[in-house]
């Protein structure tokens, strides 16, 4: 049985404390006794929930399929990543400082001395290349600098595994953050944390995790949108999942314009019953844009699956309410296919918004499956024709909206804007549901 997504969180953030329980147990009457100390103590208390924060969120990025399910899905696991990674730099850029301050109120040092001292003090430099790193690597991820390109953003990120090293060989060269040398056990436990992360990614998901598939068809949905179909190069190495799920997909073909040996993210259209995988893709950047003409005989990889949008055992008597936006059709398209393959009824209303009825992608194949199960629903909201989706439009659509689960997907301007209609007319954050591709 999953824990739910708090407990998961909860889990990381008093894992992240074992450091700093340890050091405060350490620590005795002296380390409060002039301001020096004080300032002293609170540099190396930095630096101690800093580094545990840093290796923490090394661990999560492994991206291990199913490890993610805990959290709510990979999106909901990234966030409490990027929280780990935001703190740890938070903390780690007032640690010298702190430290400084202590050595100029004791009179040791002036702060520039301390903060910039010989070359040949090989465990300060170490700590500081560390924090420049954290700077270079993690500064793209703040709102602050814009939107960054996806494929750089992983490329620079490569920079947390040396400013680990580097963070963990300032820590083991001062050895002082614990008493009795606990220090080197309890940074040895959170280094094999974050090595196993490394490993996962760099060694063994090339092994184990990444599956060979071929596009057996590609199919024009729109003029900005394709489907494509892949079948797996081996029959018993076909990828497990719940509709809803997302892969990272590889394609292989050395013609495309852009994307070739890059992964991206997409939601599966498929049903978990068909034997072969589709994947709706539309035009948002260069590497969709040139899957837009892929061949069919390509060669792709396949890493999942991913992802926690709908309940991994649905109930089936659970009234849902679906709201979609554009290309976000494609998890409830899954599931909708996925119920008519089990002949299963469901009581859901699914509201698919859009610009206009030209952009209203898979509109027959969606009435006609809707028509199908037993239960369904299906409204199309026209933002030309009716504006914006507003609160009272939402309660109109469906009067039984108090009593349903919630599940958004599009973009995220619209699945903002649901949200706070819903929170606004009561309904608890934990009956809204929503999947978002940020940074992934």
């Amino acid at each position: 049985m999953l824990i739910s997504a708090r407990l998961a969180r909860g889990l990381v953030w008093g894992l992240a404390l074992v450091p700093l329980a340890v050091f405060l147990a350490g620590l005795g009457a002296h380390d409060f006794s002039s301001l020096s100390s004080i300032l002293n103590m609170l540099g190396r208390l930095t630096g101690v929930l800093g580094l545990a924060l840093l290796l923490l969120a090394a661990a999560l990025s492994a991206r291990v399929p199913g490890f993610d399910q805990p959290f709510g899905g990979l999106t909901k696991l990234w966030h409490t990543h990027h929280l780990l990674g935001a703190g740890s730099l938070l903390l780690l850029l007032a640690h010298p400082l702190l430290l400084a301050l202590a050595s100029a109120a004791h009179g040791y040092h002036l702060p520039v001395q301390m903060l910039f001292p010989p070359l040949s003090d090989t465990a300060t430099w170490s700590g500081w290349l560390a924090l420049l790193l954290m700077m270079i690597f993690l500064a793209p991820s703040f709102a602050f600098f814009g939107r960054p390109n996806y494929e750089r953003w992983k490329r620079i990120h490569a920079l947390a595994g040396p400013a680990a090293i580097l963070a963990l060989a300032h820590t083991f060269l001062f050895s002082r953050t614990m008493p009795a040398n606990l220090d080197k056990v309890v940074w040895g436990l959170f280094a094999l944390l974050g090595v196993g992360a490394v490993a996962w990614r760099l060694v063994f998901s090339r092994r184990a995790g990444r599956l060979k598939y071929t596009i057996s068809a590609v199919e024009a949905v729109a003029n900005n949108v394709v489907e494509l179909t892949l079948q797996p190069e081996r029959s018993e190495k076909r990828l497990k999942y719940q509709a809803g799920n997302f892969v990272y997909m590889t394609p292989l073909d050395k013609s495309l314009g852009a994307g070739c040996g890059e992964e991206h993210p997409y939601t599966l259209s498929s049903s978990p019953s068909e034997p072969d995988l589709r994947i709706a893709i539309k035009d948002l950047g260069d590497a969709s844009r040139a899957i837009q003409s892929i061949r069919p005989g390509t060669k792709v990889r396949i890493e999942g699956p991913y992802g926690r949008f709908f309940p991994v055992k649905a109930n089936p008597k659970q009234p849902e309410l679906w709201v979609a936006g554009g290309i976000g059709i494609t998890p409830f398209l899954a599931r909708l296919r996925h119920l008519k393959a089990l002949g299963q009824a469901a009581d859901v209303h699914l509201v698919y918004a859009v610009q206009d009825e030209a952009r209203a992608l898979y509109a027959a194949e969606l009435q006609s499956l809707i028509d199908t199960i037993e239960g369904a629903r299906l409204t199309f909201h026209y933002f030309y024709r009716e504006g914006p989706i507003s609160a009272a439009y939402l309660v109109e659509t469906c009067p039984d909206l108090d009593q349903r689960e919630v599940y958004i997907c599009g973009p995220l301007p619209l699945n903002k804007l649901v949200q706070d209609h819903l929170r606004r007319i009561g309904r608890p954050l934990s009956s809204i549901h929503t999947e978002e591709f940020e940074l992934l």
